[in-house]
């Protein structure tokens, strides 16, 4: 055997077997893009203190009630810790980095580097509340089942699934008909479900009867709509697994329902609950100085975070002719006074959004756009707003009440735009009144929304706001019959799949997605594409950047302020560990990995 032959062989022997070699190892964990951050060898989650002790209870207030118990569906309303403590999902997060995942109910995840297809292989002593192994037919059934009668979300995933097959006795492999480099990584977050558990039940229908989950609580008591208990499993069959070291150390975790929010605060105050969230920076200027503040039984935390600052405004509805022309939403976003606003409702204690990925490394910046991204746009330049490529900033008042310089440049951008004042009435070249209504929810922020039709007064504009009850606003939200409305988008350091659901142009007429400004363009919908279909992190930056960059620019949104921070309040014998995961305050933090001093009485 000559050498040459001899070193191919000896290559050869040392390759792992199977096809597409590098990239079908099983493996500990996967990232969106490049390795996960963890080693395989991970002793737990940066954020966790596996030294915590366990025990006692935590309780919680919540606004509202409920009346189901299954919160995978579209009827009836569950509450949002039977899906936290009470079912697992293949793998689990580590909201440390953007996105990346570690095997829970699984113990590896393979794929190929095109990622056309995942296997899972679950662990032998994964096993739900009852004692019964977590099988690959429940991993399928509930992948079925939650597309099929499950809430929409499920169903766009799952229609990329070409096909499934059993692979092992605790393995399934999902082959995938469509270029989605994200979907291995959205069916290892999937719920799973016992099949059994529901047999001749009809999953879909709402119902109070106590489901049964794999994961590290159980449903204890509860009264719809007043209270609900969740006892933790001594039996728990991941209490050993890495991933959950420091995790779930109370015994019991309860919620308390109010219909007031005011009542509710209340009861923080008179000891009842262990902690509360604060939405408002006023009162946790002014009202934070009732006597277990002061004694030091209540604790003041402030928790930043590194996640895109998201957006929350007031939608323009473009399918509404009033609000097509860009110059039309550019003069009403002029005439609104952020800073009177921020500094009369919240002190000035939020900075605003200033793009939709802003504070974070994905968003736009406020400079001009950088080459990569104008290569990406210029194919649709004739599309896009002329100032799209240039430095981009949100106008800017003085903070008193009148913005003078700003309300003059809305009334030349209204004036381009064929709008002009007669007889103290903003009207069109037919004499059409410019006239709108703001549709609000009941408990919406109306005071923002009055500050705001005050100030387009001064420009002729009429417009109304109308408070119509929950279910009535989420009908016509779903619909999109409003001109205008305040929504939220909360938003990743991996935006991925969801993104065609917030602004793809099938939302324009197709009912029920995320899409309230009604965009349809040709360049979101590329961007979209391309970000779904990124296969390195400097591909995904350029093209959120771009994104953002579109969004932000074609004025679909007057932003608000976002929370930089979370304001947290709780009682003195609740700890944290000091390390704070980038996301901070955030899905997997509070309660997860909090713990009571052993000798706290502290609710």
């Amino acid at each position: 055997m000559t050498r040459l032959l001899w070193a191919i062989c000896l290559a050869l022997a040392m390759l792992p077997a199977g096809p597409g070699l590098p990239g079908e190892a099983p493996r500990h964990g996967i990232s969106m893009y490049g390795e996960p951050a963890l080693p395989p060898d991970f002793a737990a989650l940066p954020y966790a203190n596996p030294e915590a002790p366990k025990g006692g209870t935590i309780i919680f207030g919540e606004s509202g009630g409920f009346d189901s118990l299954n919160p995978y569906v579209l009827s009836g309303r569950a509450p949002w810790g039977v899906q936290v403590h009470v079912f697992e999902t293949l793998m689990g997060r580590n909201w440390d980095e953007p996105f990346g995942l570690y095997g829970l109910l699984a113990e590896s995840i393979k794929t190929d580097d095109a990622r056309s297809w995942v296997e899972f292989t679950l662990r032998e002593e994964a096993r739900f509340s009852d004692g019964s192994p977590v099988t690959v037919e429940d991993v399928v059934w509930s992948m079925e089942t939650l597309a099929k009668e499950g809430l929409p979300r499920y169903r766009n995933s799952w229609d990329k699934v070409e096909s499934w097959e059993q692979t092992g006795p605790r393995s399934v492999r999902f082959t995938f008909g469509a270029p989605d480099r994200e979907l291995p990584l959205i069916l290892g977050l999937r719920p799973i479900l016992k099949k059994s558990d529901w047999e001749g039940r009809d999953f879909s229908a709402s119902s109070l009867r106590v489901p049964v989950g794999s994961g590290p609580y159980t449903i204890g008591r509860f009264e719809p709509g007043r209270y609900i208990e969740f006892d933790r499993d001594p039996d728990y069959w991941g209490n050993d697994l890495p991933y959950n070291a420091g995790l779930h150390n109370f015994d019991h975790i309860r919620y308390e329902y109010y219909v007031d929010a005011g009542v509710l605060f209340q009861s923080f105050m008179a000891g009842e609950l262990s902690v509360y969230r604060e939405a408002s920076p006023l009162r946790w200027a002014r009202q934070y100085d009732f006597p277990a503040v002061t004694s030091g039984q209540v604790v003041k935390a402030e928790i930043p975070h590194g996640r895109p600052s998201g957006m929350e405004g007031f939608v323009f509805n473009t399918r509404r002719p009033l609000f097509r022309d860009w110059r039309v939403r550019d003069a009403l976003l002029h005439a609104f006074n952020f800073e009177f606003a921020n500094r009369a409702l919240n002190e000035s204690a939020f900075p605003r959004s200033p793009s939709f990925f802003g504070n974070s490394p994905i968003g736009m910046g406020d400079g001009p756009a950088e080459p990569e991204v104008r290569a990406l746009l210029e194919p649709f330049r004739d599309e896009l707003v002329p100032d799209v490529f240039e430095p981009y900033a949100l106008p800017a008042a003085d903070g008193s009440p009148r913005n003078r310089s700003n309300l003059r440049r809305a009334s030349r951008l209204l004036a381009e735009a064929g709008w002009e004042v007669r007889e103290g009435v903003l009207r069109n070249a037919e004499g059409r009144p410019f006239r709108f209504e703001i549709l609000l929810a009941s408990g919406q922020n109306e005071a923002i929304a009055n500050l705001f039709t005050d100030a387009l007064r001064q420009l002729g504009i009429t417009a109304n706001v109308r408070v119509v009850d929950q279910a009535q606003y989420n009908a016509r939200r779903a619909e999109y019959d409003y001109d205008m409305i305040i929504n939220a988008w909360a938003l990743s350091l991996s935006p991925g799949t969801e993104q065609a659901l917030y602004w793809g142009s099938a939302g324009v007429e197709e009912p029920g997605t995320r899409n309230y400004m009604g965009v349809a363009s040709r360049a979101v919908d590329a961007l979209i594409d391309r970000l779904v279909n990124a296969e390195t992190e400097e591909e995904m930056v350029t093209t959120v950047r771009a994104l953002d960059r579109v969004l932000t620019t074609g004025r679909y949104v007057i932003p608000f302020w976002f929370a930089d921070r979370s304001l947290i309040a709780h009682r003195a014998g609740f700890r944290y560990p000091d390390r704070l995961p980038v996301y901070g305050d955030w899905i997997g933090w509070l309660p997860e990995v909090w713990w009571k001093e052993p000798q706290s009485r502290a609710p």
